[in-house]
Order: C-alpha cells, then structure tokens, then sequence
C-alpha cells in the first residue's frame, strides 16, 4: 500500500481562476516581428529586387537583341551619370527640378486645401465646379504647356504654371473625399459644444479628414513631379534653368541613350527617395495614431 509520500500527485496546470493570458491558448495574439529583423527585410528585400532587376537588364544588353547605343548596358549607363556628376550637370539638374517641384506642389496645396473647404461647405459651388475639378485631374498635363509658353514664355513660370494645373485637382478631390466621410454627428457634437465655423473646420473636418488628405498629397505630388518633367522637356532655353526634363531632352537631341536612361534612373530615383522620407513616415505616425497600425507595422 503506497505511502503518501510515494503517492502520485497530478501535473500542476494553470489555476482556472485566474484569466489566461494572451501569450496562451488559441486566442494568443500574434507578436510582432524583432525590429531588427522588419528594418533588414524592409531594405535586403528592395536590394535584392533591384540586383535582380540590374542582373536581367545586364543579360538582355549581352543578348544583342538591339545595338548597344540604343540599349547600353548598366555599365555604360552608371559612366554616363558619373561623367554628369563629374562637370556638374547631374547635381545642378536635380537641385533645379526638385526646387521646382517642391514649391510648384507648396503653392498647390496653398491654393487647393481653401478650395476644397469651400466646396465642401457650399453644396451649389461643388455643383457647379467639381465636375470641372474632376476633368482637370484627368487632363494631361502636358496639355497646359503650349498654352503656358504662349501665356509666360519661356521662364520659370511656365515651369509653375503647368506643375499647379497637375497637383491642385487631385488635392481638391482627395480632401474632399475625406470630408465626405466624416460622420455626420462629429459636426453635430461641434456645434452642441459651442464651436464656430472656424474652429469646427480646424479642429473636426480638417482632422477627420486627415487621412484621405493625405492621400490627395501623395496623388498631388505625383502629379506635380510628372507634370514638372513634362514642362522641363518641352520648354526649353529663355530663361528656364537646366533640370532633370531638360537633361532628358539633351540626350534625345545627341543620341544618347546612356544620357536618356541615367536621366530617367535619377527622375525615378528621386520620386521613390522622397515616398519613403516624407510621405510614407508621415502616413505611418498618423495610421499608428488612430489605431490603424500596429507600432511595430511598416
């Protein structure tokens, strides 16, 4: 007969009185990745696709399929932007067409987050003018350029001009689609807490609104950057500066596609460095903010 030293005591399990935690059980949450692991996949993965990308555009130069003046190899490609960084072209190209960019889409956003307000808050005006808005978003901007030359000559303005008429409707149209989400009663809990027109517009619609604002930035940038490299190629000499559109243009003219394709990396470049430094931290902090992001999500 055992003794009650020797008798067999069951296993101690978790006491059922207390909750189970979330590192248990079916309904555990999901831990996020180690940070170090999410920013190595975050740059090694876009590294390896653009090895990939520079391996198969290496083989197709060696195939000869085309001659190699009209489809030069990466090598010949990366010389060509080394001899424009060596006189200077390259860096005054980008300086130019990025200060250009930057304030063309500034005096967008100036002149399209007033606009959209107001249409937002007069139903007869966003009758009259949306559907204009909406057929200026679609026109190409290239459209606006022998106009512009006609109207400012060659000069910088002609440059602004046709980066504005891009950017300004996809801002109008991506803030008034934020407001139209807004729910009715964030204006209604305003208005029963004493708020004016003006403290309502800044501090619930503009808001509330953020997001789908954003949203019309990225859309307006986009715009603006494609609308400038139109203008730059098009209208060239007078008083215009050098930029990234007028370096493309100059190697149209000497037949060089080792000029071309540099010019084209660099604009492509450039509208993928300011997507990851500007517009995609801002848009993560404020996603995160509203709960729409986990702190550990890129």
């Amino acid at each position: 007969m055992p003794t009650p030293d020797t008798v067999e005591r069951p296993a101690t399990g978790p006491d059922p009185t207390e909750p189970a935690g979330p590192e248990s059980g079916p309904d555990r949450l999901p831990m996020p990745a180690p940070a170090t692991r999410r920013d190595l996949g975050t740059v090694l993965l876009p590294a390896a696709a653009l090895l990939v990308l520079i391996c198969l555009w290496q083989i197709l130069s060696w195939s000869g399929l085309k001659r190699p003046d009209l489809f030069p190899g990466p090598g010949a490609v990366a010389a060509g932007m080394g001899d424009a960084l060596l006189d200077g072209t390259l860096q005054n190209a980008v300086a130019t067409s990025l200060g250009r960019g930057v304030t063309g889409f500034a005096i967008s956003v100036a002149i399209a987050t007033p606009l959209a307000l107001l249409l937002a808050q007069s139903a007869t005006l966003r009758a009259a003018l949306g559907p204009l808005v909406s057929g200026l978003q679609v026109l190409p901007s290239v459209a606006w350029v022998p106009a512009a030359i006609i109207w400012f000559g060659l000069t910088d303005a002609t440059v602004y001009f046709v980066v504005l008429m891009g950017a300004t409707p996809s801002i109008v149209n991506g803030l008034l689609s934020g407001i139209d989400q807004i729910p009715p009663h964030y204006g209604s809990v305003g208005t029963v807490l004493g708020a004016t027109r003006r403290q309502q517009t800044l501090l619930i619609t503009l808001p509330a609104a953020l997001p789908a604002y954003l949203g019309g930035l990225k859309q307006g940038w986009a715009f603006s950057w494609r609308s400038l490299m139109a203008a730059e190629i098009i209208a060239v000499g007078g008083s215009i500066g050098f930029g990234l559109g007028s370096m493309l243009q100059q190697g149209r003219d000497l037949s060089s596609m080792a000029l071309v394709m540099a010019a084209i990396l660099v604009i492509l470049s450039v509208g993928i460095i300011v997507e990851l430094l500007v517009f995609s931290p801002i848009q993560r902090r404020l996603l995160q903010r509203r709960g729409l992001l986990t702190s550990g999500a890129k």
